[in-house]
């Protein structure tokens, strides 16, 4: 045996996982009507046990906060009652939203046979996520409404209140509606033994959502693609802004502050790019709403890399990288080399100009005069998410939601 596989979290992985099997094919057999409602229910429960849940995420807080936590991740990591009550309303969303059609013809054979393309559940569906309860919420709901069983593992910051999330709301909405409880898993020992674990178990747990950034994301995605597990992947973020030398300066001032309201979050303003004979005017205006928000501006000559993300640079969040670029299309390029492609905006009035660089950007998501912080699946596509996928491949691309957790299998009947 492996010392790996002697580990106690690859142990706890192997136990969840083998539960959350024996329990996906009750929660396919449940059925939508009993999934939502179990949604619906997981909704009101978020309201009646807050002051319980607060309590746990308070406890969490002040362990990070002693352990020198920097006030980005600790934003990630805090439950508020407003963030509950957005909790439990995205819920409710998604327990009300159609869901797509599970069977869809595509064609007759030339012998007649008729070809069908049907959406099935995965069975077990892993996600490795850091200090954001929130996500539990997000990714159990999401992985129920594709008809699969979960198995959670979140790092030790989160771990209480990810655990009090699915002891006194997501369980008992499950029994409550005939679904086994067993349905999400949490692995409970945190640390990277759990999380490698996780990835490495193909036959129980074929699919595995990563959420969280850098270094520990990019070798989770190598070891899963090793063992033969898909790997949904959000290695990296940051969001680019550029402003042409069209943008008005009103505009200029509506972005740069709606792309800094949350410094901790991935698709917050990173990269500011200027058109270079724009430089000297449209720096101040966006230098002033940046100050006024206790941002630092990195400005040339740079020490680090040009599309170095903030968000995960504890301690120094607050600050936002400005490099000048000659035109649109530098911009575009500029953020797809030096970025992770997560999301850009053009700032511009000119109509041509915002089209050349939405032409020029190849990354996840392309904004005309609107912040990046909308590259989020609850803002853009009216459910939450499981995370954002920045793949270069073809897949699913952008926010994760339910439709995307599915196998694809191809139904051939006979002739009419």
């Amino acid at each position: 045996m492996s010392a790996a596989a002697e580990a106690p979290e690859f142990a706890a992985v192997r136990t969840a996982a083998q539960r959350a099997a024996a329990a996906a094919p009750g929660v396919r057999a449940a059925g939508g009507a009993a999934v939502d409602a179990a949604l619906r229910t997981a909704a009101g429960l978020l309201r009646e046990e807050s002051a319980a849940l607060l309590a746990a995420n308070a406890k969490d807080v002040d362990a990070a906060t002693a352990n020198g936590m920097a006030g980005g991740l600790l934003d990630r990591l805090r439950l508020t009652p407003e963030r509950l009550a957005d909790m439990a309303t995205q819920l409710e969303v998604l327990a009300g939203t159609p869901e797509p059609p599970v069977e869809r013809f595509v064609r007759n054979l030339p012998s007649g046979e008729r070809v069908f393309e049907r959406s099935i559940p995965v069975g077990v569906i892993g996600a490795v996520f850091e200090a954001r309860p929130n996500v539990t919420i997000d990714v159990a709901s999401q992985v129920l409404k594709a008809r699969s069983a979960a198995v959670l593992r979140t790092g030790s910051a989160a771990l209480g209140s990810a655990t009090a999330l699915l002891e006194k709301v997501v369980a008992p909405a499950l029994t409550a509606h005939g679904i086994p409880a067993d349905a999400v898993q949490l692995v409970p020992l945190p640390g990277h033994a759990g999380a490698e674990a996780l990835v490495g178990l193909p036959d129980l747990v074929p699919l595995v959502v990563v959420r969280g950034s850098g270094e520990v994301t990019r070798k989770l995605s190598m070891l899963g693609a090793a063992a033969g597990t898909r790997v949904l992947a959000h290695a990296d973020g940051g969001g680019v802004l550029y402003l042409d030398s069209s943008a008005e300066e009103t505009v200029v001032e509506r972005l740069v502050h709606d792309s800094t309201d949350r410094l901790g979050v991935c698709n917050r303003l990173n990269l500011l790019l200027i058109d270079r004979p724009a430089y000297e005017k449209l720096l101040p205006v966006a230098e002033k709403v940046l100050r006024d928000r206790g941002i630092a501006l990195s400005l040339p000559p740079h020490t680090h890399a040009l599309g170095h993300e903030w968000a995960l640079d504890s301690g120094n969040e607050a600050h936002v990288t400005v490099a000048p670029v000659d035109g649109a299309v530098d911009a575009a390029l500029t953020a797809a080399r030096e970025t992770s492609g997560l999301a850009a905006c053009v700032c511009a009035a000119d109509e041509a100009v915002a089209h050349r660089f939405i032409d020029a950007y190849t990354g996840t998501g392309v904004f005309w005069n609107s912040p990046t912080r909308l590259l989020d699946g609850y803002k853009l596509l009216g459910v939450p998410e499981t995370g954002i996928n920045v793949d270069h491949t073809p897949g699913p691309r952008g926010p994760v939601t339910y439709p995307d957790l599915a196998l694809r299998q191809f139904v051939v009947l006979p002739p009419a």
